[in-house]
């Protein structure tokens, strides 16, 4: 079976593929159609299933993998597929190989700038919670992706994500004199709840706490539970419950309640850069230079250009 990387324009392609992203829509006559972000190891790409039944929206969901058979095409200069059939794929039977994608950094690399990251702390509170949390999450925080689909959807994207804020707030920290203990603590463990939050050991879904609870509020309630065990009576818990809590910055966006100190701010601009950054390199992938992406949904559904140099 092929890997999406090598499809080639108006050719027959089988296999299995993890859904991304999935939308519905409506045609001019009235019918449905689903579009939706295939994925394998190698990469993803975009593909539509006319006339979608109510049975293919059974199963057409964020995580499942598919047995598809489909054709590929060009739109708007865009490698497409259309998908002619397509069977959920039992856990049993799923070919994991086909989906573990690496970070662009070595795992390796990233454990060792993570673990700098932490030796940097020196209040004592962030460094019990950060030792805490470690031991809980164990080898989980090296391995666990970032989400399902949209950004850091690979395996060690946790940690990529996280170890890349940190960075971000270690340079930036001493610049707007925020406090840095703060920063890189906050950096590290403000996604820690998608642990819980999703479920795998491959192919990630979305487990009954996360589907329920999210990874905002689980965190949350994380680093209170360590406060009690530890605990602490100072107001660093409090600040990094704040900094969890904030961190998708508006409401609107998850967020229960707005950034109201300086590291909480700087925390939501940083996630908000990084994660946005990695979706558009994951847009711009396989656009040749002097084209367009597709249409990036999380981006308000904008196309991005990639210049000639």
């Amino acid at each position: 079976m092929k890997m999406i990387i090598d499809f080639n324009d108006h050719e027959h392609v089988e296999g299995q593929f993890l859904l991304g992203n999935v939308s519905k829509g409506v045609n001019a006559n009235g019918g449905a159609y689903l579009s939706v972000e295939l994925r394998d190891a190698s990469g993803q790409i975009v593909a539509k299933k006319w006339d979608a039944t109510l049975a293919d929206e059974q199963i057409f969901i964020v995580g499942n993998v598919l047995a598809i058979t489909g054709e590929t095409n060009k739109y708007k200069e865009q490698l497409q597929l259309k998908i002619l059939t397509a069977e959920l794929v039992p856990l049993d039977e799923i070919d994991v190989e086909k989906f573990v994608k690496a970070p662009p950094v070595s795992k390796e690399e990233l454990i060792e700038k993570f673990n700098k990251h932490v030796a940097s702390v020196k209040n004592e509170d962030c460094q019990k919670i950060l030792q805490y949390m470690i031991k809980k999450f164990g080898d989980k925080i090296f391995s666990y992706p970032a989400a399902v689909s949209i950004h850091h959807e690979y395996s060690s994207g946790l940690l990529m994500h996280s170890v890349t804020m940190a960075d971000h707030a270690a340079y930036l920290a001493p610049i707007y004199e925020a406090d840095h203990d703060l920063m890189i603590t906050g950096c590290l463990l403000h996604d820690f709840g998608k642990i819980i939050e999703l479920e795998g050991p491959i192919v990630y879904k979305y487990s009954l706490e996360g589907k329920l609870l999210g990874h905002i509020s689980i965190m949350c309630a994380e680093i209170r539970k360590a406060a009690d065990e530890l605990k602490l009576t100072g107001e660093t818990p409090l600040l990094l419950e704040h900094m969890v809590l904030s961190h998708h910055g508006q409401q609107e966006f998850g967020s229960p309640v707005m950034p109201y100190t300086k590291e909480a701010l700087l925390l939501s601009l940083i996630d908000n850069l990084d994660s946005k950054m990695v979706i558009v390199d994951k847009a711009l992938q396989d656009v040749e230079p002097g084209n367009f992406s597709n249409k990036v949904f999380p981006l308000d559904n904008r196309a991005f250009y990639k210049p000639i140099k």
